[in-house]
């Protein structure tokens, strides 16, 4: 479904400031593969998800995603099949516009707009149903303002947003990090959900390594713009956050036990 292949980026080249962001990088993520995405900060993964959607253009390498280069195209056009949910609960929705506003917008990426009614009563009803799956009570709320839900309620409303129609990839950009650990928990219970239902590809970064072992299928440890590591299968359900800390000291030559972020 997805082939990075050979891809790298420098920020600022030729400056004091210069920062080469990803190196090299390769990655093939199969139809169904839930890979969740490590590293410390600085590591390059947040750079990975910008690279696949477009944010920006990568130096060299190509992306390939359901068959299609995509290396050229830019992040709008990239949109129609790349869903993302961002680290901040306020990005990814519109918040003065209601909840069926969002959804509707979210509903329509990728094609072309018309002067027809924006929502319908037969959308109005597929609303209804996919956020009543959500847990959340947001159904009878479809005329609420965005701004109004909490930082979960509206987590939980971009993850729909951003699977409505079924991407071929779905980025999820430490999409818990700003949220609490019974909200967090939460929103990634229903991730896993949303995930296994529709069988959509996805990228998850996380700084949590509790987080990266229990949720998807692979896990990828990524360090200095390079993946040193890649799990899977049955070493990936029984690993531990001692082995792959271990493992992570082991590939990249020193000992991380002092760096808060991967012990968190």
């Amino acid at each position: 479904m997805l082939k990075v292949r050979n891809i790298s980026k420098t920020f600022n080249p030729g400056t004091i400031n210069e920062k080469k962001a990803i190196d090299g990088l390769n990655l093939s993520l199969k139809e169904g593969d839930f890979v969740t995405v490590i590293g410390g900060n600085g590591a390059g993964k947040s750079s990975l998800l910008n690279a696949v959607a477009g944010v920006w253009p990568v130096d060299s390498g190509s992306i390939e995603l359901a068959g299609e280069d995509i290396t050229g195209l830019p992040e709008y056009k990239r949109a129609k099949l790349i869903g993302r949910v961002f680290q901040d609960p306020m990005m990814g929705t519109a918040p003065d516009m209601w909840i069926e506003e969002n959804l509707a917008i979210a509903m329509r990426r990728g094609e072309k707009r018309t002067l027809k009614w924006m929502v319908t009563k037969q959308d109005r009803e597929l609303y209804r149903e996919r956020l009543s799956e959500l847990g959340l009570g947001l159904e009878d709320r479809l005329q609420v303002k965005v701004g109004l839900l909490s930082g979960g309620q509206r987590q939980a409303l971009t993850l729909l947003m951003a699977t409505l129609k079924s991407p071929k990839l779905l980025l999820l950009d430490e999409h818990t990090a700003a949220l609490d650990p019974a909200t967090a928990a939460k929103v990634l219970e229903l991730s896993d959900s949303v995930v296994e239902r529709n069988n959509l590809t996805t990228l998850m970064i996380t700084h949590n390594m509790t987080d990266a072992i229990r949720h998807g299928n692979r896990l990828i440890m990524m360090n200095a713009g390079h993946i040193i590591l890649d799990i899977e299968g049955e070493e990936k359900r029984h690993l531990t956050k001692k082995e792959l800390l271990d493992k992570f000291a082991e590939v990249a030559g020193h000992q991380e036990e002092t760096d808060a972020v991967l012990l968190s």
